[in-house]
């Protein structure tokens, strides 16, 4: 080789390894960015059961169905095969879920369940392309079936890790039992693909008893026993050490002085569930008189709220609430600085003390001018809501455990685009200064507001859909355990 190529192909060498040098180095400043993704970020199922671009099929392989139905409300596993786009997944947990609405289920006779199914209950290790637990939510109380998705919709789109969700058509057996939404359960999969390998710690923080106080579910200090944060602690995902106790105690602390709030939360991703939150008008939440129903993430002493449960969202929450607000113009207006009673809101830190903190409080609004802008007045919403719609209509058509007929749904999805968009118009007014944005506000000018006279938010699912539904459920049933 001529000396002047020798030197040629020399530099060019020496310049691939600096430029490899510098790739490696850039890695996790690209990943603290945002810029790039970890590998765990889009692991196998993400691109199988997942895809929301088709309905997906999934059939339960149940020895005795009816007792599965029979005695779902005891949330008790029992083994099945599970067939996922038609490939056999064996000794997979399937077991009912729910609170309320599990209940309701039962009372009014019906037996389209949600479900849980987990493939490392009995043998370990057991998962789906590494995911270890999906469940499928039956769309109670959801007549539009897509409640739930577009919440998480949103939140992806404000940038809060939530779960993946797609539809499935549900099948025992082989015979037909429903559309069922897809939901990613978090767990270890969740936790890998949103916070690497090395993540921390996940709760799912409950109450016992809705009679009892538990500050702990309304995330508050109340001093430094565990057994104090039982509702917290009993429901880890993961199994917490004394240490990792003791760093979410000290968390809550630091939350409940109101005081150097970065030491304790990871203040923009709380700042942006809010803001989606107080949006979607969901009660059933932090925000509500529940003060649960979602998932708390705590890393080296950092805590993170995330999202969870839908169903009840855009207004249609009334279980629990002894005057269940029904008017639509009061629900569609509601202020988006004060989303909650002054009793509810001083016993929310993760919310009240944020919003005392002017910097905070700006970001806030920031977000909230975001989220309307991008994902609302950009006609985002109606685009992906049509999409879905649009997917899943044979599916709801033919759906024989159905809550309700295809006149409701679409009627229920019209509903619900109706009510984004008013709750949009309304959130900017308020951003605006034109509508009151607080309780006291809106005590002193009530007439103020966008008119949502014309709603009726029962055509979103209400109880008269679960006595409907009795017959046709009762119906499918009798199908399919005469197979």
């Amino acid at each position: 080789m001529p000396m002047s190529k020798s030197r040629y192909m020399d530099a060019l060498c020496i310049i691939a390894m600096v430029l490899a040098v510098a790739v490696v180095a850039l890695l996790p400043l690209g990943e603290r960015l945002g810029v790039l993704q970890r590998a765990s970020a889009a692991p196998a199922y993400a691109d199988r059961l997942f895809d929301d671009k088709r309905v997906h099929t999934v059939d339960l392989q149940v020895e005795d169905w009816g007792a599965f139905v029979e005695q779902a409300a005891e949330e008790t596993y029992i083994p099945c095969a599970v067939a996922v786009d038609g490939e056999v997944f064996q000794q997979v947990g399937l077991r009912a879920k729910g609170n309320n609405s599990l209940r309701l289920t039962q009372d009014y006779g019906l037996s389209r369940y949600s479900l849980k199914l987990e493939f490392d209950h009995y043998l370990d290790g057991g998962n789906y392309y590494g995911l270890d637990k999906f469940s499928l939510d039956a769309s109670f109380q959801d007549n539009s079936y897509l409640k739930t998705w577009l919440a998480y919709d949103v939140m992806r789109f404000l940038g809060v890790p939530a779960p993946l969700c797609s539809y499935a058509w549900v099948t025992v057996n082989g015979v037909p039992w429903g559309l069922f939404l897809a939901v990613e359960e978090p767990e270890e999969a969740f936790a890998r693909r949103n916070f690497g390998e090395t993540y921390g710690q996940l709760y799912q923080p409950d109450y016992r008893s809705l009679s009892e106080e538990n500050a702990d579910v309304a995330l508050r200090y109340v001093g430094e026993d565990p057994e104090a944060y039982d509702n917290i602690f009993r429901n880890a995902k993961f199994s917490p050490s004394k240490s990792d106790q003791a760093r979410l105690i000290r968390a809550l602390w630091i939350l409940s002085t109101g005081e150097n709030l970065e030491e304790a939360v990871y203040v923009d991703g709380a700042l942006r569930y809010f803001a989606g939150q107080v949006f979607l008008m969901n009660w059933d939440s932090y925000l509500g008189p529940t003060g649960h129903n979602y998932f708390l993430y705590e890393e080296e002493g950092m805590l993170m709220i995330l999202p969870w449960d839908y169903n009840l969202a855009f207004g249609t929450y009334a279980l629990g609430m002894p005057e269940p607000i029904r008017d639509p113009n009061r629900l569609i207006n509601y202020p988006i600085y004060t989303p909650a009673e002054w009793e509810i809101m001083r016993n929310r830190p993760l919310y009240h003390n944020l919003m005392q903190n002017e910097e905070y409080f700006a970001r806030y609004r920031a977000y909230f001018d975001q989220l309307l802008e991008g994902y609302f007045e950009s006609g985002r919403c109606e685009a992906n809501v049509h999409r879905m719609a649009n997917l899943i209509y044979p599916y709801v058509e033919k759906d024989p455990t159905a809550f309700c007929s295809l006149e409701d749904h679409r009627l229920a999805v019209e509903t619900l685009l109706e009510v984004c968009y008013l709750r949009a118009a309304s959130c900017r007014g308020q951003l605006e200064g034109k509508i009151p944005s607080t309780l006291r506000a809106r005590m002193e000018y009530p007439g103020v507001g966008v008119d949502a006279s014309h709603l009726d938010l029962a055509d979103l699912g209400d109880f008269d859909d679960l006595e409907n539904a009795r017959e046709r459920q009762t119906e499918a049933l009798n199908q399919a355990t005469r197979e």
